[in-house]
């Protein structure tokens, strides 16, 4: 009797010190640490509200990808090589580059492209592997963009397109493109790169031949390297219209797509179950359909664009 009175003293004990074991989280971004950080701080802040707190039961090791898509693969063996609880990959490139490195290390991911079609999840309801997380759903964003390049700037027909032709979805983003310009009766101008070096000059060539406003198809490395990317545009007077906040932040005129913030609070949110035990094979992907639309009115200034007040109206943040 007094045996089963003490296992059942120890046993609270024991999974007290179990759940107060500090677990241990990589955290892998596309380029600069610095920049990357505050734009994934919705992620911290949600896994905090959650109980995880940073230097108590929670250690991040942040590690930077340098906005070179040739060192993804070294980024995701180290970190697989430190054997943490969980590896958190906030792009699709990376989170790639993970389950390749390894098939025992959950994952938890924020992409903003679809996991299933770039091959990172075998299915959305059920992923299959080690691999699991959150993603934008891109519905019909693309043309929405468009809609808001002839609304803010109505003179122009001609818009560009810049296109990452090592992209996961590539084809997909192509297709897309071409079909809402088609649709709207614009004329696209397409151009595509295979390496960074590239970008400054493509942006040039979209200047030189009249063409004004660029819109910015998902890619590891224009998201990694965007504040480069929005003082390319910016000296030769160019629109950017893009998919992510961060975009706006570094620049561009126009952001309309899902709400990042939403992203990364539903990928702490599964990491969050992963850590107490649930399996990501098992898992589902999370689809996030919250839109919003940020307009940078200061690079508006700069290109001496007037922003239609009914857009002013409705965007749900104004950089200024």
């Amino acid at each position: 009797m007094l045996s089963a009175i003490g296992a059942g003293l120890v046993a609270p004990q024991m999974v007290f010190a179990q759940t107060a074991r500090t677990v241990s989280v990589i955290v892998l971004f596309a380029g600069d640490m610095e920049a990357d950080e505050p734009a994934a701080r919705a992620f911290f802040d949600e896994m905090s509200r959650l109980g995880w707190v940073e230097g108590k039961n929670i250690a991040y090791e942040r590690l930077d990808g340098r906005g070179v898509r040739e060192y993804v693969d070294t980024l995701a063996k180290s970190a697989a090589s430190r054997t943490p609880d969980l590896i958190y990959a906030t792009t699709t490139t990376t989170a790639l580059a993970v389950v390749k490195a390894t098939d025992s290390i959950p994952v938890v991911f924020t992409t903003a492209s679809d996991p299933m079609v770039a091959g990172v999840v075998g299915s959305l309801a059920r992923p299959g592997r080690n691999a699991t997380g959150a993603y934008q759903t891109p519905g019909d964003a693309v043309r929405k963009r468009f809609e808001l390049i002839r609304e803010a700037l109505p003179h122009v027909r001609r818009v560009g397109v810049l296109l990452d032709r090592l992209a996961a979805e590539y084809p997909q983003h192509k297709t897309i493109h071409q079909d809402a310009a088609r649709q709207l009766g614009l004329d696209l101008s397409v151009s595509e790169f295979t390496n960074f070096e590239a970008v400054p000059k493509i942006l040039a060539n979209f200047r030189r031949d009249g063409i004004l406003a660029v819109g910015l198809a998902p890619s590891y490395t224009l998201i990694a390297r965007r504040q480069e990317v929005g003082k390319f545009a910016a000296r030769n007077r160019i629109a950017l219209v893009a998919h992510r906040v961060e975009w706006a932040e570094a620049g561009a005129l126009l952001t309309y797509g899902v709400e990042s913030a939403e992203v990364l609070k539903r990928s702490a949110r599964i990491a969050d179950r992963v850590l107490k035990g649930a399996r990501p094979a098992d898992t589902p992907v999370e689809q996030v359909t919250k839109f919003e639309l940020i307009v940078n009115q200061r690079t508006a200034t700069a290109l001496g664009v007037v922003i239609p007040k009914s857009l002013m109206a409705r965007a749900d943040r104004v950089i200024g």
